[in-house]
């Protein structure tokens, strides 16, 4: 449920004290970093507090993200006692959100949904500086689906294989009553924006604002926070990242040029040109999208060096070609400010079934409202990619995802790509705007 280019207007009936949220955060948080499994699907004793922060510094703490279709999934544990969830990673979204009983109407998820009567730390009672003392909050997207719901505190604990969980008590969620228009079966989202009830926000000053994500295309990828988030090594690039004041809390990032093959198509003398962010990297959307005209330029280059039969689909506006060879196709590099030259695999450019293959970069925006330019989560397969709001700067580091270590991938399995027919191509298209 990849949610970043649907418009979300969060209406919240609220607006928590933001000295209350960080100095909850940064008081109960344990300093330095962990490390969380992707999957392509307090104690109030202060030495025990200094020895799970010892334990967090010898080794690195992670936890479950994967992939179900198209969307990465992040496993985290809400209340007291701890129920585990299922929520769509999103660096789109602020709001950390699940299903809750009692459910007037919600959709289908795999996990039960958090019943908040039988947990001893949810509060739905915050200091909100409203008229409305229930602190409700509606979460509307470009695709009709929306959630509503209450904002309480509750306990949140993300697993770690050091031993010690980290726990956040006192953490800003919304706890869902009515959500409708999700194709998903998790529980909800996690929200990793900028802005100021986001999971990484709410870790608090210790997190650093740092975190890194690496993404397979199946099985087990990883997400870590803090000291553990920074990407750095032989082949890492790092670019700036910009925010927008009409849409605050999303990540944007300055395209230059897009290069298909030996051709560089330049954003300059384009409406796309810009100095201060023009392309928005998303978590929580599968495709890659650029602007209609911009776009048609790009088509262009890809048509001019594939000569492969075209095929047309009536569901999809892409490039098609009858063919079940990969070898045919230029390589695609995404060239972002500062010289960060993103060589993209192809797997991470096409979609194939063996007969036909896709270009996977569409001409946006499907819908008038979605954002028109958008670096989907497919395209970021197999690289280590880190945020870091200190030096207001994004990396990516080629990287083999679903293996335990960071190492760089081989030019056989860069060269591999997902055999998925067509009515699988068009199934993500179809899921690729939706942003839970």
């Amino acid at each position: 449920m990849s949610y970043a280019t649907r418009m979300m207007s969060v209406t919240l009936s609220l607006q928590i004290i933001t000295a209350f949220l960080f100095i909850t955060a940064t008081a109960s948080s344990p300093p330095s970093g962990f490390t969380m499994d992707l999957i392509h699907r307090r104690t109030n004793s202060s030495s025990s507090r200094r020895s799970n922060t010892y334990d967090q510094l010898r080794s690195s703490p992670y936890a479950d993200i994967f992939f179900q279709t198209s969307e990465y999934l992040m496993k985290l544990k809400i209340g007291t006692p701890p129920v585990e969830i299922d929520a769509v990673l999103d660096t789109g979204s602020e709001i950390i959100w699940t299903q809750c009983l009692p459910c007037l109407n919600c959709y289908k998820q795999r996990n039960p949904i958090f019943d908040p009567s039988k947990s001893s730390t949810y509060k739905e009672q915050l200091k909100c500086i409203t008229p409305n003392p229930s602190c409700d909050y509606t979460l509307l997207y470009g695709d009709q689906s929306y959630s509503r719901g209450s904002l309480a505190t509750e306990t949140v604990t993300i697993q770690s294989t050091s031993g010690h969980s980290y726990v956040m008590p006192e953490t800003v969620i919304g706890c869902s009553h009515n959500s409708s228009g999700f194709r998903t079966t998790a529980s909800g989202i996690v929200g990793l924006s900028w802005k100021s009830l986001s999971l990484i926000s709410q870790m608090g000053k210790n997190m650093l604002g740092a975190f890194s994500y690496c993404f397979s295309p199946e099985g087990t990828s990883k997400i870590s926070f803090g000291s553990n988030a920074i990407v750095s090594g032989d082949g890492t690039v790092s670019t700036t990242m910009f925010t927008k004041k009409e849409k605050p809390g999303f990540y944007y990032l300055n395209l230059d040029a897009v290069s298909v093959g030996e051709a560089r198509v330049e954003t300059l003398g384009t409406p796309f040109h810009a100095v201060d962010g023009n392309i928005l990297i998303d978590s929580g959307t599968t495709l890659t999208y650029l602007p209609a005209s911009y776009c048609s330029l790009v088509r262009e280059s890809v048509e001019k060096v594939v000569t492969a039969e075209r095929v047309t689909f009536s569901e999809i506006d892409t490039l098609c070609y009858k063919t079940n060879t990969m070898d045919i196709f230029p390589v695609i590099t995404m060239h972002f400010s500062g010289g960060a030259d993103l060589v993209l695999d192809k797997n991470n450019t096409y979609m194939a079934n063996g007969q036909a293959i896709c270009l996977m970069i569409m001409c946006g925006p499907i819908t008038p409202i979605a954002e028109k330019a958008v670096f989907g989560n497919r395209a970021q397969n197999n690289f280590l990619v880190g945020y870091d709001h200190s030096s207001l700067q994004v990396s990516f580091k080629p990287t083999d995802c679903g293996v335990t270590q960071d190492m760089p991938r081989d030019s056989t399995s860069a060269a591999s790509f997902l055999q998925l027919n067509i009515k699988f191509v068009l199934f993500i298209v179809a899921l690729s705007l939706i942003r839970l």
